[in-house]
C-alpha cells in the first residue's frame, strides 16, 4: 500500500471564485421596453380622445339647447318663438362647424338648401323646415309642425362634423 501525502492547498491549481459582473441598467429588459411603448401610446390616445371630446363639445351644447327649446315649446306652444330660437341655434351651429362655407349671409331658400345639403335631403326646403326661411321674421306665427321641425333640427345637429381645431394662443 502506498502512503499518501497530505495535500497542500497552495500546490493545487485552484482559482478564487469570481462572481459575474453586476447587472447593468442598460439595455433594459423587454418588459421595460413594452411598458415604455404602452405609456407613450396611452399618452397619445389620451390626448387624441381629449381633443376629440372637446371638438364635440359644441355639438353637445347645441343638442342641449335644442332639448331646452323643445321643453319650452311643449310648455308654451309658441311657434313664433320656436322658429326664432331654432333659426338662431342652427345659424350659430352652422357658423361654428362650417366656418368656410359662407353660410353666415345665406337667407331664404339658399339657407334652407344649405341645411338640406348637410342632411342630403330636401326636408328643410320642401318639408317641415320651410318656415325657418321667413317664419322668424314675420309678425304672425306661421303654421308649423313643431315636433317634426324639432326632430329634423335634432337630426341636423347630430350630423354636424367635428368643430375645426382651434389655434392655440401664442405664448
Amino acid at each position: 500500500m502506498q502512503q499518501t501525502t497530505p495535500l497542500n492547498p497552495a500546490d493545487l491549481p485552484l482559482r478564487d471564485i469570481h462572481l459575474p459582473p453586476a447587472i447593468s441598467w442598460w439595455p433594459p429588459a423587454p418588459g421595460w421596453w413594452l411598458l415604455l411603448i404602452l405609456t407613450v401610446l396611452f399618452v397619445f390616445v389620451a390626448i387624441w380622445l381629449r381633443e376629440r371630446h372637446s371638438r364635440r363639445r359644441y355639438r353637445r351644447l347645441a343638442l342641449l339647447q335644442l332639448q331646452q327649446l323643445e321643453q319650452q315649446y311643449q310648455q308654451q306652444n309658441d311657434g313664433k318663438l320656436l322658429l326664432a330660437e331654432l333659426s338662431r341655434l342652427l345659424r350659430h351651429a352652422a357658423q361654428l362647424h362650417y366656418p368656410h362655407a359662407g353660410c353666415a349671409g345665406l337667407i331664404d331658400t339658399d339657407w334652407l338648401q344649405f341645411l338640406d345639403q348637410q342632411l342630403a335631403s330636401s326636408e328643410f326646403s320642401q318639408g317641415c323646415g320651410q318656415p325657418l326661411a321667413s317664419g322668424p321674421y314675420q309678425q304672425q306665427a306661421a303654421a308649423i309642425d313643431g315636433e317634426a321641425l324639432l326632430a329634423l333640427c335634432r337630426r341636423w345637429l347630430q350630423r354636424l362634423p367635428l368643430a375645426p381645431k382651434q389655434k392655440r394662443r401664442g405664448k
